[in-house]
């Protein structure tokens, strides 16, 4: 059907397309100072716009707004309809609290009470 649009309404519905794609992600890359916004994440990756993506490679932080969610390790996989696609050689979620070094109860107390007489 897109082959008997005019190539002006195609570009205006590819540029409507990336701009809700923009709006409807809080997700991007934070590559030492630099920040680069995510269209669409995966299990095993994520997209970025072709001509705003450079080719990233290496360690990479992920965050949601501005809450940290993982760290990566990515290479660049392929560009499919104006996006690089990255694929994560590893993807290691970021807690906010330090790892246990011991098996936590189930039915543990969430707090002590102190009591005073």
């Amino acid at each position: 059907m897109s082959e008997y649009l005019p190539e002006a309404v195609r570009k205006g519905l590819e540029d409507a397309r990336k701009a809700a794609l923009r709006r409807s992600s809080r997700l991007c890359v934070h590559v030492g100072d630099e920040v680069y916004r995510i269209n669409k994440m995966w299990d095993t990756g994520f997209s970025m716009d072709a001509e705003d993506a450079p080719h990233l490679r290496g360690q990479v932080e992920i965050y949601d707004g501005m809450r940290h969610v993982s760290r990566c390790l990515i290479v660049a996989s392929t560009e499919e309809s104006g996006e690089m696609l990255f694929e994560f050689k590893w993807n290691t979620p970021v807690s906010d609290r330090p790892a246990l070094d011991y098996v936590q109860e189930r039915d543990a107390p969430a707090g002590l009470l102190g009591f005073s007489f």
